[in-house]
């Protein structure tokens, strides 16, 4: 596979080139053949732009990981309050769950960006076992594409069970914010303590399960890159 054309190793003129023609292609993003056919004159094909996904993926996981954390950490110093802080804290642990949707949102969406170009992958793979003159060669091709998918399989799996898990807690942080919303006093923060066990719960599973996505998608961009 031919190294990939990047900005930092073409001229003044060139790279000027290449940003306005990758603008181009992204205000005509609903176009994914010419968003392809783009990219290839530069080097990339669908499988790296399936590893940069994938790798996108992780790294967005990664960034939920911690977000999730920090939230936690901030609904946990929320017990215990005095009164005189609430309003503070009500403001301090609603941004933390917005950043807490915008965090698992970004990962729904990269999730989604990695579906795509995989899906078109496996399809043109698969149209292009036909143009094999060689039958072993067409086999050899037929059993890569299978183990590839199968390894995919899994790996988009686990990045949906991720994705599922942030859910539940999303709605905790949700049901928190909204209880002390309409009762901001020393009671109100009181009767949090029990659901924080809760929470703590789910933030722990979830992070098990992003951890375990994270880990795929790290199996799956070395065997794309060692057999690159």
């Amino acid at each position: 596979m031919s190294n990939p054309v990047t900005v930092s190793s073409l001229k003044p003129q060139g790279a000027r080139q290449l940003w306005l023609l990758l603008l181009s292609v992204l205000f005509l993003g609903g176009c994914s053949s010419l968003y392809y056919n783009t990219m290839e004159k530069f080097g990339y094909e669908k499988r790296d732009i399936l590893v940069d996904r994938v790798e996108n993926a992780r790294d967005s996981q990664n960034d939920a990981q911690e977000t999730f954390r920090s939230s936690l950490e901030r609904f946990q110093s929320v017990v215990d309050t005095p009164d005189t802080e609430l309003k503070e804290r009500y403001a301090e642990i609603s941004d933390a769950y917005d950043d807490s949707k915008s965090s698992a949102e970004d990962v729904r969406n990269r999730i989604d960006k990695v579906e795509e170009v995989a899906e078109d992958l496996f399809d043109e793979w698969e149209d292009e076992l036909d143009l094999y003159e060689s039958a072993s060669l067409r086999r050899n091709s037929e059993q890569q594409l299978d183990e590839t998918r199968a390894q995919y399989s899994q790996l988009i799996r686990r990045m949906h069970e991720a994705e599922d898990r942030m859910e539940p807690v999303l709605q905790a942080f949700q049901d928190q914010v909204l209880y002390l919303k309409h009762n901001l006093n020393a009671q109100a923060i009181g009767s949090l303590e029990n659901e924080l066990v809760s929470i703590r719960q789910d933030v722990d599973e979830l992070i098990r399960n992003m951890e375990q996505s994270i880990d795929e998608s790290e199996a799956f961009i070395r065997r794309f890159r060692e057999g690159g």
